[in-house]
């Protein structure tokens, strides 16, 4: 089981970068040569209208597993320290937009994706005290597992996604 979570968490990291770098392009060196597309917005929420909440709640719901995903795996961190690596790497893919220009750089999407995996690393300490630490890990690391190859799977026959 550890090495399933193990890799579950790792397979997670990099569908997060897939997703918010490369919006699941299967063509990546393209994306990177042609969609030069460079904003940056330091104002938390003021992009944010009817019209686009939507991406506020994809982004913070995006980042829950991977809360759940970092208590399975690292018990013995203290939730600080398992919400500064959500922090930092949520950090790290908007700079990484911005640097690529491949995206708009967003405050509001670094405070949605941390207070995503926050409230994750939350549940995840209240279950591990009342559900049972063994039961909970398991069914957090073979669900995620199971919908992350289902994901996979229908984005590659199902799901056409054009980056432009």
């Amino acid at each position: 089981m550890k090495s399933l979570s193990k890799i579950t968490l790792a397979a997670y990291v990099l569908f997060l970068v897939w997703l918010i770098l490369f919006k699941f392009s299967g063509d990546i060196p393209s994306v990177l040569a042609e969609y030069q597309t460079r904003s940056l917005n330091l104002i938390p929420f003021a992009n944010v209208s009817q019209a686009n909440i939507t991406d506020v709640i994809y982004n913070f719901v995006a980042f829950v597993p991977l809360g759940l995903l970092l208590g399975v795996n690292f018990k013995q961190v203290t939730l600080w320290r398992k919400l500064a690596f959500v922090l930092a790497f949520s950090l790290g893919l908007e700079v990484t937009q911005f640097v690529l220009a491949i995206g708009a750089t967003d405050i509001t999407d670094v405070i949605a994706n941390t207070s995503g995996g926050f409230l994750a690393l939350l549940l995840y300490n209240a279950g591990y005290r009342y559900a049972g630490a063994e039961k909970q890990d398991r069914f957090i690391v073979v669900a995620g597992a199971i919908l992350l190859m289902a994901f996979i799977v229908l984005r590659t026959f199902v799901f056409r996604v054009n980056y432009r």
